[in-house]
């Protein structure tokens, strides 16, 4: 006999547990009028996923303020590293002023396509690419930066508010490409702003 008592419904916002750090960073975030910042829902994901990345070596393509910064750091253990890249110093100053005292991170200012092809030979186990580097451009470079059985991360697949003109055919031209992808196993998630996980073979 079926139980009677209804099942609670799962809430995806509900108890995600965020970072202590993250408070303090979304209110720095609203007052700098940045507006990119990732969706909570992907970057309790990022922090799940990077848990399963034990003395990891992780690359953030765009920092922005270091909202998924912060839980990408949550969920990495001790002997992680993280390299975050982004060229706008004033919101790297956000960061590194709520982040910046964590040994495992290293914070890079620079133009993300000249230091992505700086990375040349070396490889990480986990890359989130929340910029135009590593994702519309240089796709292929980050990659090849891929350890066997990294991880590679994408988020905003779904329509965005903050799109602009024409963005929509380039996003599903990228989920094209990924989906033929050789040598990689690729998951599209339509959930939170929309999620490619790719993984190397």
């Amino acid at each position: 006999m079926a139980n009677s008592r209804a099942f609670p419904p799962m809430n995806d916002p509900s108890n995600i547990n965020e970072p202590k750090s993250v408070p303090a960073i979304w209110a720095d975030t609203r007052a700098s009028g940045f507006t990119m910042a990732s969706d909570p829902l992907t970057c309790s994901l990022l922090r799940t996923l990077a848990a399963s990345k034990p003395s990891g070596r992780f690359l953030e393509l765009g920092s922005g303020t270091g909202l998924s910064t912060a839980w990408l750091l949550d969920g990495m253990d001790s002997e992680s590293h993280l390299t975050t890249v982004d060229k706008d110093e004033s919101f790297l100053t956000i960061l590194k002023r709520h982040l910046g005292a964590d040994p495992r991170l290293n914070v890079v200012c620079a133009d993300g396509d000249n230091f992505l092809r700086s990375l040349r030979g070396e490889h990480f186990d986990f890359i989130f690419a929340d910029t135009w580097t590593g994702k519309y451009r240089l796709l292929d470079d980050a990659l090849e930066l891929l350890n066997p059985a990294g991880l590679y991360v994408i988020d905003d697949m779904l329509p965005q508010a903050n799109w602009p003109e024409g963005h929509a055919a380039k996003v599903a031209s990228l989920i094209a490409t990924l989906e033929q992808l050789e040598g990689f196993r690729v998951t599209k998630l339509s959930w939170a702003s929309g999620v490619v996980i790719a993984t190397k073979r």
